[in-house]
């Protein structure tokens, strides 16, 4: 195994300081700022979202808050590095993100590996309590009723995907996460979020169905 795919072993008492914290938060929000034209699904207002509930789910599942913080800003600077790209793209400006924050490379390269543990295409029911907390967050900001509404025309153009890719990739990654039941990993998210996320696959595999029919084809193409 190579040293960038080893496991880090978490650390006991958490070595993220609430200024290594800030120090991370000022460079992903220049980021974002700076790269605002070309994150129109995954910028700021996605980071801030996700950085908020993690936090919370991590409070919930007695995880390290701080870490799990640290690994919410960082969790999609691949955006920045290359477009539709995995986690594991934006390893480099995640660690150089981190080091200049002032955050141990230990400590560094466990929180890449929460990053890429949460990742939806990668996540299994076994992840670490980090990374439960930090995909919990992530799922949540799919399963918004207000998403697909709102936000997928901004990832069909951050992208560069076809709303068929987009869907296919949903249903794909999703699916069998949420009937295999660990869509969250934390009995209050679950609780509370299930009925959002049953409905947003549901919308997407009729999304799926309905892009089979060449006249709702046609309709697109018209209006695009």
């Amino acid at each position: 195994m190579s040293a960038e795919n080893m496991v880090p072993a978490p650390v006991a008492v958490s070595t993220v300081s609430r200024t290594s914290v800030e120090a991370v938060d000022r460079q992903v929000h220049q980021l974002c700022q700076r790269h605002a034209a070309k994150l129109q699904f995954h910028g700021w207002h996605h980071v801030s979202f996700v950085r908020a509930k993690a936090v919370e789910f991590a409070q919930l599942n007695g995880s390290d808050a701080a870490v799990v913080e640290a690994a919410a800003l960082v969790h999609d600077v691949n955006y920045i590095v290359a477009r539709n790209s995995p986690a594991a793209a934006g390893r480099r400006l995640r660690l150089e993100i981190l080091a200049i924050a002032g955050v141990a490379k230990p400590v560094a390269g466990w929180i890449d590996h929460i990053v890429r543990e949460a990742e939806m295409a990668n996540r299994h029911r076994e992840i670490s309590l980090e990374a439960q907390a930090l995909s919990d967050a992530d799922t949540l900001f799919k399963a918004l009723p207000v998403t697909p509404v709102v936000l997928a025309h901004r990832y069909l153009a951050e992208n560069g995907v076809s709303l068929r890719e987009l869907a296919d990739k949903i249903v794909g990654e999703q699916q069998d996460v949420h009937d295999e039941g660990y869509y969250f990993y934390n009995p209050e998210a679950a609780a509370t979020y299930s009925r959002w996320a049953a409905t947003n696959l549901a919308l997407w595999q009729c999304i799926k169905e309905s892009l089979d029919d060449p006249t709702v084809e046609r309709l697109l193409n018209a209006v695009s």
